[in-house]
């Protein structure tokens, strides 16, 4: 199946920033409860080779902007709050989930690595929704997430070859192109690309989902496999490309502050729970939508934090928890998005002074 350029480009989304050099996660897949998910619980950390390849796969596909992340390279953070459900304390012992409240930012973004994508571009799907969590001073926890529930690859390694494919696959390449070749061994990749990407009318009115799962321990012990899953408190709103293509360049970003200015805008967290005959470590594969969820808390934005501030700027999002309660599944992806963001997210700050 050919996907026709630059539809592939204008449909991913990384949310690939830190990893520690040589890492190796390992954990105890069973627990008092006795849930078994498919999975290694076992991560190394990929080469620094390779992700500087992806590096530079990305720089080609998009261009290199100084001072801008290599995806997701046009957004805006909002401040506000995060209040725990009170079933969030059962699944996991994590501190954000047993305190009464914790300070929060959200970053809102645009898909593409290009700053001045309009908000109605195809390339600008799907969207970015990244939330640090302030547990202290220097100490904090994160979920990265875009609007699209599910990844075109299942490695680091797929997705350079899909990234290398993408730039040299044009309307006048000899066909089969590279991009060709790799579709034709990568359904799920087909699958990504294809699936429909619409737009929302506000960033206020549309759902995320974090790309990879996460193994949540309570403090009895008792381990849960989960993804995550956010969703708008006034509930999704989607424009057909006729609607969106008469809105203007920035509409979405300048919707957050008009919403502000009114009241909060609000999300639900929930945990998607696995079964025990889910895959746990891939993100290309869906879970039924049968699945339980447990309410992890509710997210309350009351204010839009200035763009051109320094510390906002120099942010460096994490897919890895990296807390108390919240660990790793076991999909290859995280150390390599983790690493991605920390290389990209390093030379950001040097473009930028910070």
């Amino acid at each position: 199946m050919v996907v026709p350029y630059p539809a592939p480009r204008n449909s991913l989304n990384l949310n690939l920033e830190p990893a520690l050099p040589g890492r190796t996660r390992t954990h105890i897949s069973s627990n008092t409860g006795k849930h078994m998910a498919l999975n290694t619980e076992k991560t190394t950390a990929p080469s620094d080779a390779l992700i500087k390849d992806l590096l530079d796969a990305l720089d080609k596909v998009s261009g290199l902007h100084p001072g801008f992340r290599p995806v997701h390279a046009k957004g805006a953070i909002c401040s506000g709050t995060f209040t725990p459900a009170a079933e969030a304390a059962k699944l996991t012992r994590a501190p954000h989930a047993t305190r009464p409240s914790t300070r929060i930012v959200v970053r809102f973004s645009d898909s593409a690595g290009v700053p001045n994508v309009p908000d109605n571009d195809p390339m600008s799907g799907p969207r970015g929704f990244a939330i640090r969590f302030y547990l202290a001073e220097h100490v904090h926890t994160d979920i990265v997430s875009h609007s699209h529930d599910g990844f075109p690859t299942r490695t680091g390694e797929e997705f350079l070859q899909l990234f290398r494919a993408l730039p040299v696959s044009g309307p006048n390449a000899p066909k089969p192109t590279p991009l060709d070749t790799f579709l034709a061994s990568h359904p799920k990749a087909v699958e990504y690309l294809t699936a429909p990407k619409p737009f929302p009318s506000s960033f206020a009115r549309e759902s995320f989902f974090a790309v990879t799962a996460f193994k949540f321990t309570n403090s009895q012990g008792l381990s849960r496999f989960g993804r995550f899953r956010i969703r708008p408190e006034l509930g999704n709103d989607h424009l057909t490309p006729e609607e969106a293509a008469k809105k203007s360049a920035n509409f979405l970003f300048d919707d957050l502050a008009q919403r502000l200015a009114k009241g909060p805008i609000k999300y639900r967290i929930a945990v998607q729970i696995a079964a025990a005959e889910d895959q746990v470590a891939d993100a290309t594969i869906h879970w039924p939508a049968s699945r339980p969820e447990i309410e992890f808390g509710t997210i309350t934005l009351a204010k839009r934090e200035n763009d051109a501030d320094l510390e906002m700027r120099k942010i460096i999002f994490d897919p890895i928890p990296r807390v108390d309660g919240i660990d790793l599944s076991g999909d290859p992806l995280s150390e390599v998005r983790a690493a991605i963001y920390l290389l990209s997210g390093r030379r950001r700050r040097a473009a930028i002074g910070g």
